[in-house]
């Protein structure tokens, strides 16, 4: 048990370090956890972004605790949310100690402006898995998902265009969706 809390810890801790521009750029460092250790599969990955995009709180943090509970527990939780929040923890205090310095350091504004496109490829890898989990449940190259290429465009227009749901808070289409999604799943 002690060995599986080092590696969730090492493998959320890696996570949380290299994962810079947001919760959605954990998605491609996840995906290849899923396939390196078996913890989830590429559908239980689409389960967790659905669940945590749907939860209050960052969605790499709560992903992190999902995993780190199906695997161990509520130490496995504790852990592999502690690994994830660490980098973020260790760089916030040695960044605050030199922040004069930083502040007006050409190299470190120079470094962000490199970060930003690197942090968008990372959340447009992101949409691309999701799309294809989404697109190709059995994977890629296979059968198109006839329920999705109904249901997008309906969201979205409902979301989108249609004035009467026009202003609805998202929560209202999370919910919407969510029956929609239990009502397909009865219907098969």
């Amino acid at each position: 048990m002690v060995s599986l809390l080092i590696r969730l810890f090492y493998e959320f801790f890696k996570v949380g370090l290299f994962s810079i521009g947001g919760g959605m750029a954990t998605i491609p460092f996840l995906s290849d956890i899923g396939e390196k250790t078996g913890w989830f599969t590429a559908s239980d990955l689409m389960n967790m972004i659905a669940v945590s995009e749907s939860t209050p709180g960052p969605i790499g943090i709560n992903m992190a605790t999902y995993v780190g509970f199906t695997v161990a527990g509520v130490p496995g939780a504790i852990v592999s949310t502690a690994g994830e929040v660490a980098p973020a923890i260790i760089i916030i205090l040695i960044i605050a100690g030199f922040l004069k310095k930083f502040r007006t350091n050409k190299y470190v504004n120079n470094a962000f402006y490199g970060l930003k496109p690197a942090s968008t490829g990372l959340i447009g890898a992101a949409l691309l898995v999701v799309v294809e989990e989404v697109l190709f449940p059995e994977g890629f190259p296979g059968d198109l998902s006839l329920k999705a290429l109904i249901l997008i465009p309906i969201i979205w227009y409902l979301s989108n265009r249609f004035k009467y749901t026009k202003g609805l808070h998202p929560i209202c289409f999370i919910g919407i969706c969510a029956v929609v999604g239990i009502v397909f799943q009865f219907a098969q």
